[in-house]
């Protein structure tokens, strides 16, 4: 029996039609912990992030709080699990308060009437995110930075466990890049969330997660803390370009540094085949 509170992959396979997205990946991870999906487009990071949300049907392999994620109704998963996703832009109007209000949703009905007590999880929500002045702007007039902070202060009214994000800091400023990761792993640590996330930028990865994991054809390279999985022999072998690690001597942050090959190989795939994932 695991420890409550854990996220647990055994052997998750994902195949769509005769294409092999991931195969028997397993994972183990307890509350309070930040974890990092790593791999290069098409590795399976997207697709496994969909099966530990329960968005895809992970058929009994996943399971949260000693519970399969198929054994949750969709109400009581939703309090259990919050997905941070870009918002459809048809809610673009609203404003960051009514955006951060939707995490009530899995909690009530619709024709519910909200409490004091909801209005000051929302206000709590707002503030811990660094939002307070920014409340009754609307969604749209927010920069990168300060909407993916508001999806995040939702998903802490959604009072879910466990938050799971798809390249939370893409397109992004590096400022903003830092401040999210800062709050995701403040979140983590502070108030025993899980937090589970894929990211392209390694070094990002290396200084702002416990535990990472290293996709590549839907296969699991490599899994445990950043300097496990981090070697230059195992990333050159994956991104299929030179690297060295090393630690920075100002404030030892661990670094990834790839370098320009001489000759550069060209994809020489068929014409039109795409990855099916990112």
């Amino acid at each position: 029996m695991s420890s409550p509170r854990s996220l647990i992959a055994n052997n998750v396979n994902l195949k769509i039609g005769q294409h092999q997205i991931l195969s028997d990946i397993c994972l183990n991870i307890g509350a309070g912990k930040v974890m990092g999906v790593l791999g290069p487009n098409g590795a399976g990071k997207t697709s496994l992030l969909k099966m530990l949300s329960g968005q895809l049907n992970s058929h009994n392999s996943v399971s949260w709080n000693n519970k399969t994620l198929t054994d949750y109704d969709p109400m009581s998963l939703a309090q259990q699990i919050a997905v941070v996703n870009q918002l459809n832009e048809s809610v673009f109007a609203l404003d960051l308060y009514q955006i951060v209000r939707m995490g009530l949703l899995p909690h009530k009905s619709l024709l519910s009437r909200h409490t004091a007590d909801d209005e000051k999880s929302i206000k709590d929500a707002i503030s811990r995110v660094g939002l307070d002045n920014k409340a009754q702007q609307t969604f749209s007039s927010l920069s990168g930075g300060e909407q993916q902070r508001g999806l995040i202060a939702r998903a802490l009214v959604q009072k879910a466990a466990l938050i799971i994000l798809d390249e939370p800091v893409n397109h992004l400023d590096v400022y903003y890049q830092y401040q999210v990761l800062s709050l995701l792993r403040s979140l983590a640590h502070n108030l025993n969330i899980t937090v589970v996330m894929s990211l392209h930028e390694l070094n990002l990865a290396a200084n702002y997660c416990d535990h990472l994991c290293l996709l590549d054809q839907g296969k699991m390279v490599s899994q445990g803390t950043p300097e496990q999985v981090l070697t230059a022999e195992r990333l050159q072998q994956v991104f299929k370009i030179p690297c060295q690690i090393r630690h920075d001597g100002i404030n030892s942050a661990f670094r990834v540094d790839f370098y320009a090959p001489d000759e550069v190989e060209l994809d020489t795939s068929p014409a039109g085949k795409e990855p099916l994932d990112e």
